[in-house]
């Protein structure tokens, strides 16, 4: 398997636009492909940034299978290698979000947000590498 293959990371949500507002305008994330599903199907938008080899495909609509579940470890983790800026967290909330502990460890190296649908995002000032 080619370590460079691509990522999907799929999600069910309430509400499609709340959800896009949260990682667009919040975390910075750019819409790569929006579709409606055929009639009986679900509606669907993938986010990411364009360099990247992973993206965030969330699912919702009138006929999604699968309602939100998120528990306490449903973490999405970007590590930026560096003190997450109060300016994106603020944006991160203005968005829809809400800041919530994550445990000792996440508090200490980042800071934890719940995106609307429930799910947790940490924004990590630690790096992280395959390599290491």
């Amino acid at each position: 398997m080619d370590p460079a293959a691509s990522i999907r990371i799929a999600r069910p949500s309430r509400d499609l636009a709340v959800a896009e507002r949260f990682y667009r305008d919040g975390l910075g994330l750019h819409v790569l492909w929006r579709g409606q599903g055929d009639p009986g199907e679900h509606d669907l938008i993938m986010l990411g940034w364009p360099e990247a080899s992973w993206h965030l495909e969330l699912v919702g609509g009138p006929h999604l299978a699968v309602r939100p579940t998120p528990g306490p470890e449903d973490l999405l983790v970007i590590y930026l290698g560096e003190v997450p800026d109060e300016a994106l967290v603020s944006r991160l909330e203005s968005a829809g979000g809400r800041r919530v502990s994550q445990g000792a460890y996440w508090d200490r190296w980042g800071v934890t947000v719940e995106d609307p649908d429930g799910y947790r995002l940490v924004v990590s000032q630690r790096s992280w590498s395959n390599a290491d």
